[in-house]
């Protein structure tokens, strides 16, 4: 992935004058800073029809994919087997001069046994440490066996941070 994709896609208007997006994307530091310490993000599948659907999750940042932990009987898991594509924005922000956030797009891969109830996965060992450690304060992962991994390696990421703008 280019600097580009990880900081920010850089969008114009139809005339090609440049937006003060390139002055608030986050430079990869700030971007894997802000993924590690957010816990929720919004999902965005696409329906047989073609409506999206819209959905919160937990998830973990590796500096590379982010990983979502997903009940394998959702209508996002079902949606997914169908049609790969996803969106996922993570945000922050109270006022309007705070709010920052990262939009990340591309394909869901399916890892590891689904539902996932600790077969030996090693692709899975750093996910589900860092899962762990963020949401439940452990070394290990506890397995339900409703739950299993998606990993989006983004083929695009758009990031902002408005505490960038003057004044």
């Amino acid at each position: 992935m280019t600097d580009t994709q990880r900081t920010g896609t850089q969008r114009t208007d139809p005339t090609g004058a440049q937006r003060r997006g390139r002055r608030i994307m986050m430079t990869p530091g700030e971007l894997d800073g802000f993924l590690a310490e957010q816990r929720t993000c919004r999902v965005a599948t696409v329906g047989a029809d073609g409506a999206p659907h819209i959905g919160a999750l937990w998830f973990v940042w590796d500096g590379t994919a982010l990983w979502l932990y997903s009940i394998t009987r959702s209508k996002r898991w079902a949606q997914l087997r169908r049609d790969p594509r996803i969106a996922v924005v993570v945000d922050d922000g109270h006022e309007y001069g705070e709010l920052r956030g990262a939009e990340l797009a591309g394909r869901a891969v399916f890892v590891g046994e689904a539902p996932r109830t600790g077969e030996a996965c090693p692709e899975l060992d750093a996910p589900e440490r860092l899962f762990a450690a963020k949401y439940f304060g452990m070394d290990a992962m506890p397995h339900d066996g409703r739950h299993a991994w998606l990993r989006l390696t983004p083929d695009s990421v758009a990031s902002w941070d408005f505490r960038k703008i003057p004044g």
